[in-house]
């Protein structure tokens, strides 16, 4: 008697790809998972028939238990894809002394993590990706493997713990001695700037800012990278990088699956701006907001200190305004936080202008925190400036911290009559360059070990993350779809908007908005 099973994503506007699975049933026949993809996605056929059984007849169980119970697990490739003969071999960690107290010591095959924790009793089960962490089989002998470790982009707090933790995991826990530093990004693969790593050379970088292995934009050229990668006898490479940079992992991991290499590509995704998709936040965004709490704290002494006092404090956030929102939920001292997502107006009823004037009437003093990119229509409008880009692709941004200050400045000089005491901190380079703190170095060292046991175990392809509260390996695809946002309608930006009662910007919709625009 055969029985089928579909699992499909109800999701498949959201999703990259769709995943289904069948389990036939036949009293002579082995049960076998199938999971069918869309071309570019390869899913890695689990080791055991018997594990497969298990996560299919699980996964059959739950399914009577509601209507609609879909389950869709977002896999990451592996080398046995497209070689299917690779030999495994055991996990060198069965013999850590460290382990050894460890109660379970691999993570199991049929381990998930759910994307979302909060569904309805009827809603489908959701995506999922596969659990981070090391395996019972590996698919690289300790004394084979020639690591490589790349940074791209710009710095971010953490960078150096990242570095360190993936030479101490190759090394501590699975042997590995032949490890190789890439200077200068991307370029440094065919500029032939390397560098030798053991857990001696690294031992203390944690404790600095910036990236010990320096870093540039662009410079990518995926043919010569595997030239090179192919030519050295690389056979594991970590990328350690933004939204481009990862997009160039993934340009990587094409074409050494391309030549058919047995080289695992893995990413560690790095924004200080928490704007990556899918993971809970990125390393460095906590140091961040942590730092940000120092100017803030300075605008608000100097302003309370003169008469008509208004700060205003720019912190990063290109597209996303994480920082200044979370700067400003930590702080209680900031009076109005402007960022990329929410426009705002200067004039008339509800604007900015008349905030200002009715808190300075109230207080005597009041701080602004602005995300660099906002109100860039604004600034782009007045100056008429071209969108250029930087060396990675982004819009260089126009800055927004001196424009505001001028047009605050200028209005209650020239039309309210009332003297303003400004005060502009632009900190975002003096955070940028600062060592992580102790909550992002504890991070750095799982996300760092968790990239390591995925590699190890010959996953290629993919990044890892924080879903959830729980490391994950995401196909490279998902967090460079689409950019993080500050979501106006969720509880976080209600609590802000609560904490300093600034105007929502919202009342006349985009008419007002667009008056504004029209006259700077």
């Amino acid at each position: 008697m055969d029985f089928s099973v579909s699992f499909s994503s109800p999701l498949k506007s959201y999703t990259p790809f769709s995943l289904s699975c069948q389990l036939s049933f036949h009293p002579n026949a082995p049960q076998l998972l199938r999971f069918s993809r869309n071309p570019g996605i390869f899913l890695r056929k689990p080791p055991s028939i018997s594990r497969q059984n298990n996560l299919a007849i699980k996964a059959l169980q739950t399914s009577n238990q509601t209507k609609n119970d879909d389950f869709v697990l977002e896999d990451v490739p592996h080398l046995t894809n497209f070689l299917p003969d690779l030999p495994s071999y055991p996990n060198p960690l069965q013999k850590s002394q460290a382990y050894s107290i460890v109660k379970t010591n691999f993570v199991s095959p049929e381990d998930v993590v759910a994307q979302n924790i909060v569904i309805q009793k009827e809603s489908p089960r959701g995506i999922h990706f596969r659990r981070a962490g090391p395996r019972e089989k590996v698919y690289f002998k300790p004394e084979e493997v020639r690591a490589c470790i790349v940074t791209c982009g710009g710095l971010c707090p953490g960078i150096n713990t990242v570095i360190r933790e993936i030479v101490c995991g190759l090394n501590n826990m699975y042997g590995v001695q032949d490890i190789l530093g890439i200077e200068e990004g991307y370029k440094g693969f065919y500029s032939k700037n390397t560098m030798s790593l053991t857990p001696k050379v690294v031992n203390d970088i944690h404790k600095r800012g910036g990236t010990f292995l320096r870093t540039s934009r662009g410079g990518h050229d995926t043919h010569k990278i595997v030239d090179n990668i192919e030519d050295r006898g690389i056979n594991q490479v970590y990328i350690i990088g933004g939204d481009g940079t990862q997009k160039g992992a993934a340009l990587i991991y094409e074409e050494v699956k391309k030549r058919g290499l047995q080289v695992a590509v893995a990413g560690i995704p790095k924004t200080i701006d928490n704007d990556i998709a899918v993971i809970d936040k990125s390393f460095g965004f906590d140091t961040a907001v942590e730092e940000a709490q120092r100017a803030i704290n300075a605008a608000h002494v100097e302003v309370e200190s003169v008469e008509n006092g208004v700060g205003i404090v720019k912190l990063m956030g290109r597209y996303s305004g994480f920082i200044a929102m979370y700067a400003t939920l930590a702080s209680r001292d900031v009076d109005c936080c402007l960022i990329p997502e929410s426009p705002f107006y200067l004039e008339g009823q509800g604007g900015l202008f008349e905030f200002i004037e009715e808190r300075l009437k109230e207080n005597g003093h009041l701080v602004i925190v602005v995300a660099e990119g906002a109100g860039q229509e604004y600034v782009a409008a007045e100056v008429h400036a071209a969108g250029k880009k930087d060396a990675s692709g982004n819009k260089l941004l126009l800055d927004v911290g001196p424009w505001l200050s001028d047009k605050i400045k200028d209005h209650f000089t020239k039309f309210q009559k009332m003297p303003i005491n400004m005060k502009y901190i632009d900190p975002t380079y003096m955070i940028r360059a600062i060592p992580s703190n102790a909550s992002d170095n504890i991070y750095c060292t799982l996300l760092a070990h968790g990239v390591v046991h995925g590699a190890m175990a010959g996953y290629t392809g993919f990044t890892v993350g924080s879903v959830n509260s729980k490391h994950a390996y995401i196909p490279i695809a998902r967090v460079t779809e689409r950019q993080k946002t500050v979501k106006l309608t969720d509880r976080m930006w209600a609590r802000l908007l609560a904490s300093t009662n600034q105007p929502s910007f919202v009342a006349s919709d985009h008419e007002r908005v667009d008056k504004e625009v029209s006259k700077v």
